[in-house]
C-alpha cells in the first residue's frame, strides 16, 4: 500500500488516500475526507511504483 496525498477537485483541500500497489490498472470512486464529494480516482502503477494518477471531479 502506498499512501499518497493530492487536493480535491471540489474543495481544494489536501487529502491522503492508500493506494493498492498489487494492482497495476484501477479506475473507482472515493469520497473525499474533508467534503464527502465523489471523487473518481484512476491509478495506474508499474513495478510496484505510481506512475501515472488522477483525481477527477465526477458531477461535471
Amino acid at each position: 500500500m502506498l499512501e499518497h496525498e493530492f487536493q480535491c477537485p471540489y474543495c481544494w483541500e489536501s487529502i491522503t488516500m492508500l493506494l493498492d500497489s498489487s494492482v497495476t490498472h484501477q479506475t473507482y470512486v472515493e469520497d473525499c475526507e474533508i467534503c464527502c464529494n465523489p471523487i473518481e480516482i484512476e491509478v495506474g502503477f508499474e513495478n510496484n511504483e505510481l506512475q501515472q494518477f488522477d483525481a477527477r471531479n465526477i458531477e461535471q
